[in-house]
């Protein structure tokens, strides 16, 4: 029979037909297997289980700058590790390994040959033998620089975001103060005190207070919650702040006073991003030789004041109609006037304190509470009641989660107890 060229030589090369093929499929795999373990993207060491190395592929080897023959049978896997890292294998890694015949992924430092350190994962199992016993020890080192730069820039990028907050909160802070006195004035007569419950120190609040001399002895005081935080709201409150104290010396009525901040807000706010507050006014007149003072309160939209009495009973002093302040042309301001006698307390709070939530879910303090609250507390003085409610806040938590501004004024009662 006749044979093509092609044929022929197909013939003549030695390994073709079948049996050439699979002896030829049987030396690349062999020589695959043998090259995926020097070279793979890993690092693989055996060892005995004193530690000793007894086989390392070239992957490790050229990660450390070794050649075989200076490691192999020469050293243990603890002689290529780092001072630290030694102290946690003999502690930790080793005896882990005894008990479980297995540990993975520990992070640890080899040394290279040239003394820099290389951070590495480090997975090693127990290879017994038919009988159960223990032989040596695989272990399977993945290069973790790659990994060790992230973890560094992500704790660069916190260390940084930490120190920017640190910074913003330090700004929220201080511009927190420029928009409340940085003492309260003392007011011949009357015992005062004031409270500012931050509720979180990454903004700037809406409350504010003060308390200031006017002509002829009499005495004006305000406190005040801007809608919203932030810079925005620190912006309202600081121009409603110095805006009412303008006011008053020009004309301390209070409704007056109110009226002009409310101009000033509807002028200054009345386009796409509207700005108002809530304020509640009092004007303080020396009133009579028994030590009392005549107080008229001015409310615009805001929490009524709460008085408690030296007899032991408390009340809210309703200011009924009156309006937001900053939001209508020409806003309402309704008004009331008492007497506070020695012994009495004036205690005036932002809506912070009533809408905190209690640990009954669902529900918030209210002012039903806060009127309880009070006639507990009567008789009291000024810095007695503010102590009590920060001891509140405190008690209430998380739960206040709107900035809250309290001011209490009282009139010391003669040769008697400053509080029960």
């Amino acid at each position: 029979m006749c044979r093509t060229g092609d044929e022929q030589d197909k013939k003549a090369v030695p390994g073709s037909g079948p049996a050439g093929d699979s002896a030829l499929f049987s030396a690349l795999l062999e020589d695959s297997v043998e090259d995926l373990y020097e070279n793979a993207p890993c690092g693989y060491l055996s060892t005995l289980l004193d530690g000793q190395i007894a086989k390392a592929n070239a992957t490790l080897l050229n990660w450390l700058g070794y050649q075989r023959d200076d490691i192999v049978g020469r050293r243990k896997f603890s002689d290529l590790l780092t001072v630290g890292g030694r102290l946690y294998h003999e502690t930790h890694f080793a005896p882990l390994l005894r008990m479980q015949g297995e540990i993975s992924g520990i992070a640890l430092e080899l040394k290279a040959a040239d003394g820099t350190r290389l951070p590495v994962l480090v997975t090693s199992t127990v290879k017994t033998g038919s009988d159960g016993e223990p032989l040596l020890i695989r272990t399977t080192v993945f290069d973790a620089r790659d990994r060790r730069a992230y973890e560094e820039e992500l704790l660069r990028a916190r260390k940084e975001s930490e120190r920017e907050r640190e910074r913003l909160q330090l700004l929220a802070t201080t511009l927190q103060g420029t928009l409340l006195p940085p003492a309260l004035a003392d007011v011949p007569g009357l015992d005062v005190a004031a409270h500012y419950h931050i509720a979180s120190v990454d903004e700037v609040g809406g409350d504010f207070y003060d308390l200031f001399p006017l002509a002829g002895g009499t005495w004006g005081m305000f406190l005040g919650d801007v809608c919203g935080k932030g810079a925005k709201a620190a912006a309202v409150t600081s121009l409603a702040r110095y805006t009412l104290r303008a006011a008053a010396v020009y004309n301390p009525d209070p409704a007056a006073a109110l009226g002009n901040l409310n101009t000033v807000l509807n002028h200054e706010y009345n386009g796409s991003d509207p700005r108002f507050c809530t304020v509640i006014y009092g004007l303080l007149t020396p009133d009579g030789d028994h030590g009392g003072f005549r107080i008229t309160l001015a409310s615009g939209g805001h929490p009524p004041a709460l008085l408690i009495r030296a007899d032991g009973t408390a009340d809210y002093l309703p200011t009924p109609g009156g309006q937001l302040i900053g939001v209508l042309p020409n806003a309402h301001i309704s008004t009331t006037t008492v007497r506070l006698n020695p012994g009495d307390t004036l205690l005036l709070h932002t809506d912070g304190l009533t809408e905190a939530h209690t640990a009954t879910a669902g529900d918030r303090y209210g002012d039903d509470a806060l009127l309880d609250f009070g006639r507990t507390l009567a008789p009291t003085t000024a810095q007695h009641t503010i102590t009590a409610i920060r001891d509140l806040l405190d008690t209430l938590g998380t739960g206040v989660d709107d900035d809250t501004a309290v001011l209490a004024i009282s009139i010391p009662r003669p040769n008697r107890e400053e509080h029960p």
